[in-house]
C-alpha cells in the first residue's frame, strides 16, 4: 500500500473477496447440478431417441418405395434397388450427423461432471488463493448445443413413364438438417413467444411460371405447393426455386384452391366439376361432390376436419361448410339475426382456422375479415386500417394465422399485409417487401410468411417475426 507502484489502484479486502468467490462457487455448483446438467441429459435423450427410431422411419420410406414399385412392370426393379441404395446412403449420413451431435453433447457432459468435482473440492477447500483464482464456467456451459432435427428424406412418387423410368418413378428429398438453439428457461414460462420485427425482411423470391398466381400452401419449411389461373397444373417447389413435382387436375381446368392434410397429401377444389379432390401416391380421388354450390377455398382444421367456402350456382349466397371425412358436419352462413355472414356475389373467400379454433374468412366483396368461433357465432369483423399511404378501400384476399394466433390478410389494392391479433385489433402492416399484388398467404412452422404475388406470379418468402 505504501509503494509508489500501486498509487491510485483500488484495494479490496482479501477476506471479503474470498467469501464472495465462495458464494459464486456454491451458486455455480447448484446451477450446474440442478439446471444445466439435467438439460444436457434431456438433449442427449432426445438425440438417442431419434437414433433409436431411425431404422423404423427409414423402413417406412423403403416400404413406400416398394409399394410404388409393385405397380410397375418387371424392369422397374432396377430403379427400386438403385433408390433403396440411395436411401441407405442417406441413412448412413443421417446417423452420422446424429452420432456426431451426440458425441459433442456427451463430451460437454463429461466436462460438466469434471467441473462439478472440481467445484466440490473448491467448496470444501480453505485455500484462499485457489478460491480467488476460480473463474466461473457457467457462461460457457450455458451455451447449449443446437437442437438437432434432421428430417427423414421424403419420397415423392411420379407417374409411370417407361422411357424415363428413374426420373419419373419418384424423387427423394435429401436430409434437412435443422438446428434450433436451446434457451435456458429456468423459472420462465414455457410458452414460446415470437415477437414481431420492426421491419419485415424479404428472404427469397421463387418464380412459378403461372400466368396469374393465387394460392400457396406449405408442406414444410422447405417445400410448398402452388396453383394459378389458366392452368390445370399444381406445382410443387422448394425454397431454392427448384420444381419438384407437377400434378394436373382431373378435369384439366385450374383449381380454385389447394390445401395439405395431416398426412401431407394434396387437396384441391375444382369449380368445373364442383368437387374437392385428394391426390395420394399419384392417384386422384374425389372426396366431396356438391350440388347447387361450387367449392371455393379450403382449410384443413386442427382436428382434421375440412373447411370449405362455397357459393351458390346463381352467385347469390355464400357459406362455410365443415366436413368430417365425407360427411357434412356444420354449416356457417347466417348470424343470430338471420342475416348473411358473408357477401353473396360469388367472389372468392379465403379461409383459415386460428389457434383458438376461430374460423377466419377474408371476404373481398364485403371489404372485411369475418371471424366466427368454433360454433359459428360471429365474434368480430375487421374492415381495414387507413393511413396516408394506405388510403384505398380494404379488400382482403388471402388469409392465414401464425403460432401466436395472429391473423395475416392480404390487401391487394394497398400492396401490403395487415397483421391483427386474435381479437381483431390491428397490429401493423407488412409492406416494402416488393409486394405488388399480394393474394394467397400461408406460414410455415417457423412463422415465415409465403405470399403469392398475383401480378408477376412470384412466391415471396418473408421473415416478419423474431426467432424464439
Amino acid at each position: 500500500m505504501a509503494s509508489e507502484q500501486h498509487i491510485g489502484h483500488r484495494f479490496v479486502e482479501v477476506k471479503h473477496e474470498y467469501e464472495t468467490k465462495k458464494e459464486i462457487i456454491k451458486k455455480d455448483k447448484v446451477e450446474l447440478g440442478n439446471s444445466i446438467s439435467p438439460k444436457y441429459e434431456e438433449i442427449a435423450l432426445e438425440v438417442e431417441n431419434q437414433l433409436a427410431n431411425l431404422e423404423e422411419g427409414y423402413e417406412k420410406r423403403r416400404t413406400e418405395i416398394s409399394k410404388q414399385g409393385e405397380e410397375w412392370l418387371r424392369e422397374i426393379n432396377i430403379v427400386i434397388n438403385k433408390m433403396k441404395t440411395e436411401i441407405n446412403e442417406i441413412k448412413l449420413k443421417h446417423g452420422s450427423i446424429l452420432q456426431k451431435h451426440l458425441s459433442e453433447i456427451k463430451h460437454m457432459q463429461s466436462l460438466i461432471q469434471e467441473t462439478l468435482i472440481v467445484l466440490g473440492e473448491l467448496e470444501k477447500s480453505t485455500e484462499m488463493i485457489t478460491a480467488i483464482e476460480y473463474i466461473s464456467k457457467i457462461k460457457t456451459f450455458s451455451k447449449f448445443p443446437p437442437r438437432v432435427n434432421v428430417l427423414l428424406p421424403t419420397f415423392i412418387p411420379k407417374p409411370i413413364d417407361h422411357e424415363h423410368l428413374y426420373n419419373f418413378f419418384g424423387q427423394i428429398i435429401p436430409l434437412c438438417n435443422a438446428m434450433q438453439e436451446h434457451v435456458l428457461s429456468i423459472n420462465q414460462p414455457k410458452t414460446s413467444v415470437r415477437e414481431l420485427l420492426e421491419k419485415a425482411e424479404p428472404v427469397a423470391t421463387i418464380q412459378t411460371g403461372y400466368y396469374k398466381l393465387y394460392s400457396v400452401i406449405c408442406l414444410n419449411e422447405e417445400i410448398f405447393w402452388t396453383c394459378g389461373g389458366v392452368s390445370s397444373d399444381i406445382k410443387c417447389f422448394d425454397v431454392k426455386g427448384n420444381l419438384l413435382r407437377t400434378i394436373k387436375t382431373k378435369s384439366e381446368v385450374n383449381p380454385n384452391d389447394i390445401a395439405v392434410d395431416g398426412d401431407g397429401d394434396l387437396l384441391y377444389s375444382d369449380w368445373g366439376t364442383k368437387t374437392v379432390n385428394k391426390v395420394k401416391n399419384g392417384q386422384t380421388e374425389e372426396l366431396i361432390r356438391l350440388h347447387g354450390w361450387k367449392p371455393s377455398r379450403l382449410c384443413v382444421a386442427s382436428a382434421g376436419d375440412l373447411l370449405v367456402t362455397m357459393y351458390s350456382d346463381d352467385k347469390t349466397q355464400s357459406k362455410v361448410v365443415r366436413y368430417f371425412g365425407l360427411k357434412e358436419k356444420q354449416t356457417i352462413q347466417f348470424d343470430d339475426e338471420g342475416k348473411p355472414l358473408y357477401s353473396g356475389n360469388g367472389s372468392m373467400k379465403y379461409i383459415t382456422e386460428n389457434r383458438n379454433n376461430d374460423i377466419c374468412v377474408a371476404d373481398n366483396a364485403a371489404g372485411a375479415v369475418v371471424v366466427v368461433n368454433e360454433a359459428g357465432k360471429l365474434r368480430w369483423r375487421y374492415t381495414g386500417q387507413r393511413s396516408p399511404t394506405k388510403n384505398k378501400h380494404f379488400k382482403p384476399q388471402g388469409i392465414t394465422t401464425d403460432s401466436q394466433s395472429r391473423i395475416l390478410t392480404a390487401d391487394d389494392d394497398n400492396h401490403c399485409i395487415h397483421i391483427l391479433d386474435q381479437d381483431g385489433q390491428y397490429l401493423c402492416y407488412i409492406d416494402k417487401c416488393d409486394l405488388s399484388n399480394p393474394l394467397g398467404l400461408c406460414v410455415d412452422n417457423n412463422d415465415n410468411l409465403f405470399v403469392c404475388d398475383y401480378a408477376n406470379s412470384n412466391v415471396r418468402k418473408i421473415k416478419y417475426s423474431k426467432d424464439i
